[in-house]
């Protein structure tokens, strides 16, 4: 892997990945980070790599519903591995606006795909990342393994699902070497503040109200970004083409509790409410989102069977780091929160490459 494409790099688990490539895993080759900069795409998460590492770092501004500029990516850098993170990827949007979803997340991997194939001597491996939330929903018990029906929910987990599936299909009639992953939700450094923990800690920090769908018994199974990073790279490295691995944190706690501790800690490290309240009287119930799904819990045996991979962080400390990171980076809270990053970016690139 002397180029290795990243898609959507300057998101949030992008950005982590790319960090963990430059500064943990001994990779010595070029990243080439394609990202179209749409709204939760913050280029300022990757500006210190941008500095250090400029003669194997590059930036790539283009669409993946541009089949034409992803084509000038392969071919201007030689690219000869890919990583696919790029999608749609908040469910409330999704219900709001699904033919974004289709266009970036299904067409966008479609176009990635034929320009993999139009090259296919010297594509080494093709990861494809995907969600659990394809599997649906599960019941009180039980996990999801690779060989789970999908039943997606939203018109984010079904574009998803589609993206998948024609993932599997290009590797099952045109050969290409691709592999496939499942992951359960993320979380960490830099994600987006719609997101449950990111929204609920700097709401908690600011005394604003801490909304929870429904009861907030829904169950999801935590994974630290960071972790994910490091099973996506042994993936990459070893995973066997064709095969699906699913990635999770073992952490499956109900909404409500992860709201609960967030405010604990919350209490823990930073000044108190003017008030004196804790920060637990802020949690609102509101009202449950169309589709949601009750419980995802992932079955990791075959990764750690097969790569050797288990999470590093237990749900409690990897909650602590990202806790303590957005105290620690109010300058990156004010940029999105402002949408000075937007302005940033219309400075430096101008409007994402219309598609084709």
């Amino acid at each position: 892997m002397r180029n290795l494409l990243v898609t959507g790099g300057c998101g949030f688990i992008g950005s982590d990945f790319i960090r963990f490539l430059f500064e943990e895993s001994g990779y010595e080759g070029r990243v080439i980070n394609l990202d179209a900069l749409t709204y939760a795409a913050n280029p300022m998460n990757l500006a210190d790599i941008a500095e250090r590492f400029r003669d194997r770092y590059v930036f790539a501004h283009a669409d993946l519903r541009n089949a034409e500029a992803v084509g000038r990516v392969f071919d201007e850098w030689e690219v000869d591995a890919v990583c696919h993170l790029a999608a749609e990827s908040h469910v409330d949007r999704s219900i709001m606006h699904p033919g974004d979803f289709i266009h970036t997340n299904v067409v966008g991997s479609f176009h990635l795909l034929e320009a993999a194939r139009a090259r296919a001597s010297r594509i080494e491996v093709f990861h494809h990342v995907s969600t659990d939330e394809v599997y649906g929903s599960l019941g009180p018990a039980g996990r999801f393994a690779e060989t789970t029906p999908y039943r997606p929910n939203s018109p984010y987990s079904a574009s998803k699902a589609a993206s998948d599936l024609l993932a599997r299909s290009y590797h099952r009639t045109y050969g290409l070497p691709i592999t496939i992953s499942n992951c359960s939700n993320n979380y960490g450094p830099r994600q987006f503040p719609e997101k449950l923990i990111p929204l609920m800690i700097l709401n908690a920090l600011e005394g604003r109200p801490l909304p929870v769908y429904g009861d907030g018994r829904q169950v999801r199974d935590w994974l630290y970004v960071r972790d994910h990073g490091v099973a996506l790279w042994e993936i990459l490295r070893h995973g066997r083409p064709g095969e699906v691995y699913n990635i999770g944190g073992r952490c499956e706690i109900e909404n409500i509790e992860v709201v609960r501790r967030i405010c604990a800690l919350v209490d823990e490290i930073a000044p108190p409410l003017p008030d004196g309240r804790p920060r637990s009287d802020l949690i609102a119930h509101v009202k449950d989102r169309p589709g949601h799904d009750r419980r995802y819990a992932m079955d990791i045996a075959k990764i750690q069977r097969e790569l050797g991979w288990a999470p590093r962080e237990t749900f409690d400390s990897g909650l602590r780091r990202t806790v303590e990171w957005y105290l620690d980076h109010p300058d990156w809270v004010a940029g999105v929160r402002t949408g000075a990053y937007r302005a940033w970016i219309a400075r430096q690139y101008g409007d994402p490459a219309p598609p084709t």
